[in-house]
């Protein structure tokens, strides 16, 4: 079995394994970090030789950690990341360049538009009619986003929110609210085969999902991370926000993964204070005073147009694995009409956790 890891801000991880007897045997890890002593990297395969199988990524870590010679340095890679490939290979997980990826990004769409084509573009992924997709948004009005087990009250300013047009639409995603504005945001989808992310927990998947961006960022001269759970940041501040949803496959089958990005290319904060209600605690948990200092916009920090970072974000995701340009099928687009109508755009829906 094969499996392959990239580890987040670092260099790629191989692990070739069998399992024989409920144990690994015949493990070679190898990859392009960089590795002193030598002598290591037989003590990583030595360590890992007879584990369980249904060891987990951190128990396998341990085991690598324990046997180690003194001294040793790791660059662009880490314990974990050896572990987490090990899972991948059992798991059959597939790589980035397994698929041929498709691009949409279409003209702007309603909000609610917008929620119901994440769930049936993942969905048709998750039936295999749909090859992974990558779906750039433009948005047709502004709007409050909420978290699917969000309050809808102690998130948003009813009254701010009329009086500023924006409009309240609730995800199939966890996490918490964003502020878009058309001209100011960035938002991009993700929708990809469940096998993608196989031997990942939940946290990690976050980070192996984002990883493409950190470096389409760093192709613009921003150093940015991942910031667990679900944060994009800079040493200015944060400037993106992620969320995710499985999706079930037919009959319990193999389902996919939607994982969303919304990006702050430029932001009004005085009008996001008064739509969104952004409590003292949320503030303390990110260490910072002023809700006005929580996002830095990617518009000060690159200097360029806003279809300029789109572009160069798609152009970097084509160069890394391939991207053909497509669009929604008619049968797809009908689909989400009638959903935004008959959920997200539907007062049940919104305030389903008033």
């Amino acid at each position: 079995m094969h499996g392959e890891y990239k580890v987040p801000g670092g260099k790629l991880v191989v692990v070739d394994v069998a399992e024989e007897g409920g144990v690994l045997r015949h493990v070679r890890v190898a990859g392009d970090f960089f590795l002193e002593p030598d002598e290591a990297l037989d003590a990583v395969n030595r360590a890992l030789e007879g584990a369980p199988a249904d060891t987990d990524a951190a128990g396998l870590a341990a085991r690598i950690d324990a046997a180690l010679p003194e001294g040793t340095v790791m660059y662009g890679l880490t314990s974990e990341g050896v572990g987490i490939a090990v899972r991948r290979a059992l798991a059959h997980a597939t790589d980035w360049t397994d698929y041929d990826w498709q691009l949409i990004h279409g003209g702007p769409e309603s909000p609610a538009l917008h929620m119901a084509l994440d769930e049936v573009l993942t969905a048709e992924v998750a039936a295999g009619r749909r090859p992974p997709t990558l779906r750039v948004w433009e948005w047709g009005a502004p709007a409050v986003i909420i978290g699917s087990f969000q309050s809808l009250r102690n998130e948003v300013d009813a009254e701010g929110a009329a009086r500023h047009g924006v409009e309240v639409v609730r995800r199939i995603s966890g996490g918490g609210a964003m502020f878009v504005e058309p001209g100011n945001t960035i938002t991009y989808s993700l929708s990809v085969p469940e096998a993608l992310v196989q031997g990942l927990s939940f946290q990690d998947s976050y980070a192996y999902l984002d990883d493409w961006v950190l470096g389409a960022l760093g192709e613009m001269g921003i150093r940015a991370w991942y910031q667990p759970l679900n944060d994009i940041a800079t040493d200015q501040g944060k400037i993106a926000g992620a969320a995710q949803k499985r999706l079930v496959g037919h009959d319990g089958g193999p389902g996919a993964v939607l994982h969303h990005v919304t990006m702050s290319y430029d932001i009004d904060a005085d009008k996001m204070l008064e739509v969104l209600r952004i409590g003292r605690e949320k503030l303390s948990d990110k260490g910072i005073k002023s809700a006005k200092k929580r996002v830095d916009p990617l518009r000060r920090q690159t200097g360029l147009a806003r279809e300029a970072v789109i572009e160069r974000m798609i152009a970097s995701f084509g160069g890394r694995y391939g991207l053909t340009r497509g669009k929604v099928t008619d049968d797809e687009l009908a689909r989400a009409r009638e959903l935004a109508r008959t959920k997200f755009g539907s007062p049940e829906w919104t305030a389903r956790v008033p």
